[in-house]
C-alpha cells in the first residue's frame, strides 16, 4: 500500500472520532438499477430547517456522473473519470449552477511511494491548490498549500505526518496557516474494538482541545461509539444494519457541565 493523499493523514482518527455523529433528524432513501443508475432522496431536519436533496448517479468501470439538486436550488454536477490516461490518476470536474465561478477541476495521483491532488478553479484568475504525500504504508511526509493568482497570496500552507502499524496510527499535522497543531492517535486494541483521541492546540489563543473516543462492534451489524472532549461535551451513537445495506444511526449530546443539557439525532438510510 502507498501512502494515500493527504486527506487521508489522521483520517482514521478522526472518522471514530466525528463521523457519523449527528443532532438531526436525517432519512436517505437510495434504488439502484440494473444499468448502474442510482437515485437518492435524502432529507435533514435541523431545528426547524428542512434541507431536502435528489442525487442521481450514473455509473461504470471508467467513469462516475453524479447530478445533485436540492432544496436551495442548486445543482450540483460531478463528473469522476477513473484511470485517466494511466494507472493511478484521476480527473473531477464540478460545477455548482447557478454559481458561474464554482466550476473547478481536480487530478488525483495515487502511486506506491506518493500521492498527489491538484485542484483549480475554472475561472480568470483561480485559486490554485496542491497537496502531497511522499512515503510508505508504514510512515508518510506531506504538505497541503493553496495560491490565490488573483492577489499571488498563499490562502494555505499545511503540512503533515503519519506513522502506521498494523494496530496503530497516529499523525501530526499543523494546519491554518501554522496556527493549530493537530496530534491524532488511532488504536486497535482488537478486530471489534478501536479508541482514538485528538488534541488540538491554538497558537493564536494559546488554547487546547483534546477528544477521547471509542468503538466496539456488538456484533457485524451493530457498532456503537462513544465520545468526550475537554469542553465536558459527551456524544453516544447506536448504529444497527437490521438489512445488509439498511441502516439506522441514533445519537445523543449532551454537556456535562450543564444539567438538563441533551440532543438527540436521528439518522434512517434505506438501500434496497
Amino acid at each position: 500500500m502507498g501512502p494515500g493523499l493527504y486527506s487521508d493523514i489522521g483520517k482514521k482518527a478522526r472518522d471514530l472520532l466525528y463521523k457519523d455523529y449527528h443532532t438531526d433528524q436525517k432519512f436517505t432513501l437510495s434504488t439502484y438499477t440494473s444499468e448502474n443508475v442510482a437515485v437518492v432522496f435524502c432529507g435533514t431536519k435541523t431545528n426547524e430547517l428542512v434541507f431536502g436533496e435528489i442525487l442521481s448517479q450514473i455509473k461504470n468501470k471508467s467513469s462516475t456522473v453524479d447530478i445533485r439538486v436540492n432544496s436551495d436550488s442548486n445543482l450540483v454536477t460531478t463528473v469522476t473519470l477513473n484511470e485517466l490516461m494511466k494507472p493511478g490518476l484521476k480527473g473531477i470536474f464540478s460545477l455548482v449552477v447557478p454559481d458561474q465561478r464554482s466550476g473547478k477541476v481536480e487530478l488525483q495521483y495515487l502511486h506506491e511511494y506518493a500521492g498527489l491532488t491538484v485542484t483549480a478553479g475554472l475561472t480568470t484568475n483561480p485559486v490554485v491548490g496542491m497537496s502531497t504525500v511522499f512515503g510508505t504504508g508504514a510512515i508518510s511526509f506531506g504538505a497541503d498549500v493553496a495560491f490565490d493568482t488573483a492577489t499571488s497570496n498563499l490562502t494555505k500552507y499545511n503540512a503533515g505526518m503519519s506513522l502506521t502499524t498494523a494496530e496503530i496510527v497516529a499523525s501530526l499535522t499543523l494546519n491554518n496557516q501554522g496556527d493549530s497543531l493537530n496530534a491524532s492517535y488511532y488504536h486497535s486494541v482488537d478486530p471489534v474494538t478501536a479508541v482514538g483521541a485528538e488534541v488540538v492546540h491554538r497558537f493564536s489563543n494559546n488554547a487546547t482541545t483534546i477528544a477521547f473516543g471509542a468503538q466496539h462492534a456488538v456484533d457485524p451489524r451493530t457498532v456503537v461509539k462513544a465520545r468526550v472532549n475537554s469542553y465536558g461535551i459527551a456524544s453516544a451513537l447506536f448504529q444497527h444494519a437490521w438489512l445488509p445495506k439498511s441502516i439506522i444511526s441514533v445519537s445523543a449530546e449532551t454537556d456535562l457541565m450543564a444539567a438538563g443539557s441533551c440532543r438527540v439525532g436521528l439518522a434512517l438510510l434505506l438501500r434496497p
